[in-house]
């Protein structure tokens, strides 16, 4: 591949803005030119994966411009002439922006210009709620979804979504959880079940952003409804629910905790999720929209017995490897924990379902040939990745 690719986004500090990294990469390696145009404070935080120094026999350059996380018409529209005049100044590129918000400057920056350059959108988020600002959330999405020459949806509803909004070219996207990085042996179980004074506790994780997406005071509701103490394997244990992450809820929830005396750990941020995933007994996520949730690979790869709710692209990561209840559903949830906790068996057999799933996720070059195919595809040079897109 050769040719100029201008990748979009807006503010990330995670998944997608490591998805891009990845794809830039990539890309690079199959001889694009590569732009990362996306808010200072988002190349900062990923300047290790697109610092513009060459990679293979393209290159990745890194572009400031700042896209808003909410609808913000003055700041659009300054954002889209920005890109505009990034676009226009080399080779027509394909576009590919990242989200949403990413989709509607990026739209507004190409529909002008002649001739236009193809543009292709990777839904990430699904649109929540009811009001207004849902509705016009919405509506935006729809839009964007009309105007692209591709979209990608990370999840089976936003492909459906796109559908029914017209979009010309859909497909589901593949987000796989980036590849463990090559480090020194991590603790074993035993030494970070020691340095977390967890003794022969049972261990439930939960890592994710603590943001209502996630559905953490559900979680909470989990860990009340369960015994603080469960016998099994012939032993009365302690149950306990390291929650790991920062974001916004973090004072609500601890709040919660102390106001409860919940057997709930707050973790704060952390870089060493394969250990805790060692330690664990038990993997919880209660989201309440998830796309294809990088935690959920994450214990899926580590062999983990895993409860999740059966939340937007979960069922999709997961396939028969996980005990899957209906969103909100804390009974059901409490309930396939404790199934787990009292049934050494059960946990070993889910164990041996995580693993033989996590071999069937797709790689970041099953995610790279996609794009390549779609990028062919809008450019109409379908090349030879993969026939044309569905």
């Amino acid at each position: 591949m050769s040719g100029r690719v201008v990748l979009v986004l807006g503010s990330s500090a995670g998944g997608v803005g490591r998805h891009v990294t990845s794809l830039a990469g990539g890309l690079a390696a199959a001889g694009a030119a590569v732009e990362v145009a996306a808010p200072a404070q988002t190349l900062r935080r990923f300047a290790d994966g697109w610092s513009g120094t060459a990679a293979g026999p393209g290159s990745i350059a890194a572009r400031p411009l700042e896209i808003g996380a909410a609808l913000d018409p003055p700041r659009d529209l300054r954002a889209a002439a920005g890109l505009r005049r990034l676009v226009r100044a080399g080779e027509r590129p394909v576009v590919h922006a990242h989200g949403v918000r990413a989709g509607l400057v990026a739209l507004l920056a190409v529909r002008s210009l002649r001739p236009r350059p193809p543009l292709v959108v990777t839904l990430h988020n699904a649109v929540l709620g009811t009001g207004a600002r849902a509705r016009l959330g919405r509506a935006v999405q729809a839009a964007v979804c009309r105007g692209a020459d591709a979209v990608l949806g990370v999840s089976g509803d936003l492909v459906a979504a796109a559908r029914v909004a017209g979009a010309r070219r859909v497909e589901r996207a593949l987000v796989p959880a980036p590849a463990p990085a090559p480090a020194p042996p991590g603790r074993s179980r035993e030494e970070v079940r020691a340095a977390e004074g967890l003794g022969d506790a049972f261990v439930l994780l939960a890592v994710a952003r603590l943001a209502p997406q996630k559905g953490l005071g559900d979680l909470l509701d989990v860990v009340a409804a369960l015994p603080r103490r469960v016998e099994a394997d012939g032993r009365d244990r302690e149950v306990v629910l390291l929650l790991a992450g920062g974001g916004p809820l973090r004072a609500e929830l601890a709040d919660r905790v102390l106001a409860e005396r919940l057997p709930v750990r707050l973790l704060g941020a952390r870089r060493d999720v394969p250990d805790l995933l060692a330690a664990c007994d038990v993997v919880v996520a209660t989201s309440v929209w998830e796309g294809q949730p990088v935690f959920v690979q994450e214990a899926l790869r580590a062999g983990r017995p895993l409860v999740a709710t059966d939340a937007g692209g979960t069922r999709e990561v997961t396939g028969e490897a996980a005990d899957l209840v209906a969103v909100h559903d804390v009974d059901g949830l409490a309930a396939a924990v404790l199934a787990l906790l009292t049934d050494p068996g059960r946990r070993q057999r889910r164990a041996a379902d995580a693993r033989r799933r996590a071999a069937q996720l797709p790689s970041d070059a099953d995610a790279l040939a996609q794009v390549l195919r779609v990028h062919d595809a809008v450019r109409g040079t379908e090349g030879p990745h993969a026939p044309r897109v569905g």
